[in-house]
């Protein structure tokens, strides 16, 4: 994003170099708020019901005080107005950001969701199935809670960013994170998912995972044209004896994996269900 980009903030279309955050701001210090990542083609926002619905149901949990104006027909007007003036609108990732304004631990202002909505251009390869596999590893420093929480995109998103560094720094695409019983949460930027004996197996949400869109829309269409989908307990021995390992998010949709350690995965069914279901979104 250049300086000269726009984007909106607390209801203002503004430049980027024109924004400012307190430092006292409860975000910053406490990584209290949280996100959303959308995927906008030819200006349609893809998946528009299922990211409205996580977002809206995420500042609930968080207890924000939504005002009534701020519903699904306000967010995409501004999300396209702010794509529209960037000149985003062929492909585009939007980044909704909510976070709570000034004020310590236990005593904020009051609990507004301050907002901050940016578009970034995307290149055209981020929507085709990958023709190299990924490579990942496991992360092993960090733990990813399992609780009423971890199924948010939080701006606290501290295991995350280690092990994406982590992965950066030893040639990694991704890094899987575990939870605290040693099974499968998520990647970095993704859900996880594996087959075996034509069985598709992702982590439930008990297991840790972020609650994505792309996971929850391919599971639903899954289930609609009779593939077995199973939300279940899935540990590191699970994903290596795997025949195949595919990742999925709003923004690259589906991606397959070649390798993670040493076992090697193959893509059949992976490209079969990109054809069917993803490309033509």
């Amino acid at each position: 994003m250049s300086a000269t980009d726009f984007l909106f903030l607390d209801g203002h279309l503004i430049r980027q170099d024109k924004a400012s955050l307190s430092v006292n701001n409860r975000s910053f210090r406490y990584g209290d708020g949280c996100f959303e990542t959308i995927r906008v083609v030819n200006g349609q926002i893809k998946l528009a019901p299922l990211h409205y619905e996580r977002l809206f149901t995420s500042m609930a949990t968080l207890k924000f005080s939504k005002p009534s104006y701020m519903n699904p027909e306000w967010l995409e007007k501004n999300i396209l107005d702010v794509v529209h003036k960037n000149g985003h609108q062929k492909l585009a990732r939007v980044r909704v950001m909510i976070y709570r304004g000034d004020g310590g631990l236990y005593d904020p202002e009051n609990h507004f969701p301050h907002h901050l909505i940016q578009s970034f251009k995307l290149g055209e390869a981020t929507q085709d199935l990958n023709q190299n596999g990924l490579t990942l590893g496991i992360y092993k420093e960090a733990k990813k809670s399992s609780d009423f929480f971890s199924m948010l995109k939080s701006n606290n998103y501290l295991p995350y960013v280690m092990a994406a560094l982590w992965a950066k720094e030893t040639n990694l695409n991704d890094a899987i994170l575990l939870n605290h019983d040693n099974n499968i949460a998520d990647t970095t930027i993704a859900n996880v998912f594996i087959i075996k004996d034509g069985i598709i197996k992702t982590p439930a949400i008990t297991e840790g995972p972020v609650a994505g869109v792309m996971r929850r829309h391919l599971i639903k269409t899954l289930r609609e044209h009779n593939y077995e989908v199973q939300e279940t307990t899935i540990s590191v021995a699970d994903v290596l004896d795997a025949s195949e390992v595919f990742l999925t998010s709003a923004i690259h949709g589906i991606k397959w994996v070649k390798q993670i350690d040493n076992a090697q995965y193959n893509n059949s069914l992976t490209t079969v269900l990109y054809k069917e279901f993803i490309q033509t979104l």
